[in-house]
């Protein structure tokens, strides 16, 4: 099972592009308050992982600029 759910997600932001794009700067933001910690290749995914939990919990809150 894939924690968060897509659902859940959807939930948080307008689209799924907009999902793609918070959830891609967030990671951004956790592999760079991280960088000194060890450098492997599974960071990157952990960070996804991270920033997809994180818009779910309501932690980062993703807003429309139109």
């Amino acid at each position: 099972m894939i924690t968060p759910s897509l659902e859940d997600l959807l939930d948080k932001v307008d689209s799924k592009y907009t999902l793609v794009v918070a959830a891609a700067k967030r990671a951004r933001q956790i592999i760079d308050e991280h960088k000194e910690d060890s450098e492997c290749q599974d960071q990157a995914l952990k960070a996804v992982s991270l920033a997809l939990v994180d818009i779910a919990e309501g932690k980062v809150i993703v807003e429309n600029k139109q």
